[in-house]
């Protein structure tokens, strides 16, 4: 039997390690970028910058995802996903990820070859290649993602550069996902549109760049709710920051799910995390790229986060061993 109870079906430990590994990548397309992939003891990317841009995230199985709630090539997405986001938020355009892979030896080959289709698909979508990686036997699955980008010859876009008197804008969807994270705690399935955002997020890899060149001055990823990772970014440039509800997109599809649910749609825009949409500021005489929407202003130091221009006192966002 194996581990997610079918029986009879061919398992990692049956076809072993490097069996495993051919399997992951055979017959895959590599970006320009690749300038030796898989095979070797290490891979070889270019970087035309001459500066490489790195992130890591581990995504582990019960905590990140459910394999009762979403697919292996979703699991796959949204591992490669949540980490090509924090690249985008540098302003950097995604180049390569490697793949460190743990498991059960009775799991499925067909979830793993699942796995590695919804990977590989999401770094098509950015134009990145999995250039290589690591599998090794586990209790659990646990799936880490490290991705490389380039900057393109601009400077990076830090959280700590955000000055009173910029503006605050986000591009990308909000409230998505802890939408569908309340859906599935419920047991349902549908709308699917908003399951799927918490399966899978969909971030604006290419905004990221764009607001580099617009001039964007402070900018994070948003996974972990709005308010608190605009909290990381007020911390870090030393300002204030306010959001102004009557600018937020509170889509249609979030109304028909909370009030379904009994719950408030604003509630998750301001602190759903897992959306993996990007928020900036800019300075206020910038033309902003398509996509992104002003939400906001930056004040004054010492001021934090405020809604309206109040603290927002009902709480929100992730942190983890909280």
């Amino acid at each position: 039997m194996s581990a997610d109870g079918r029986a009879g079906e061919d398992t990692v430990a049956a076809l072993g390690e490097f069996g495993l590994i051919r399997k992951m990548v055979a017959d895959r397309a590599q970006p320009a970028t690749t300038l030796l992939g898989p095979g070797d003891d290490a891979a070889l990317v270019a970087a035309p910058d001459g500066r490489v841009v790195a992130t890591t995230d581990v995504l582990v199985s019960g905590v990140h995802f459910r394999l009762d709630w979403s697919s292996p090539e979703q699991i796959g997405r949204k591992a490669v996903a949540v980490n090509l986001a924090d690249l985008a938020a540098m302003g950097a355009v995604p180049t390569s990820a490697l793949v460190g892979l743990a498991c059960p030896g009775d799991t499925p080959v067909s979830l793993l070859t699942g796995l590695t289709e919804g990977m590989w698909a999401e770094a098509s979508r950015a134009r990145a290649g999995l250039v290589g990686g690591d599998v090794v036997r586990a209790d659990q699955l646990v799936v880490s993602v490290t991705a490389l980008g380039d900057l393109g010859g601009r400077p990076p876009v830090t959280r700590s550069g955000a000055r009173p008197g910029d503006i605050l804008a986000v591009c990308g969807r909000l409230g998505w996902a802890a939408a569908g994270l309340a859906v599935l705690g419920r047991g349902f399935r549908s709308p699917v549109g908003v399951v799927n955002a918490q399966r899978a997020p969909e971030p604006p890899y290419a905004a990221g760049p764009a607001a580099a060149t617009a001039g964007a001055t402070a900018m994070i990823d948003v996974s972990d709710g709005l308010l608190a990772d605009l909290g990381h970014l007020a911390e870090a440039s030393g300002v204030g920051l306010d959001v102004r509800t009557d600018r937020l997109r509170v889509d249609q599809k979030l109304v028909d799910v909370g009030s379904a649910l009994g719950a408030d749609p604003l509630h998750w825009v301001l602190t759903g995390g897992e959306d993996h949409a990007l928020a900036a500021t800019f300075p206020s005489f910038a033309d902003l790229p398509e996509g992104w929407e002003q939400i906001g202003t930056v004040l004054l130091p010492d001021t934090g986060v405020t809604v309206d221009g109040s603290p927002y006192e009902r709480g929100g966002g992730w942190e983890h061993w909280r």
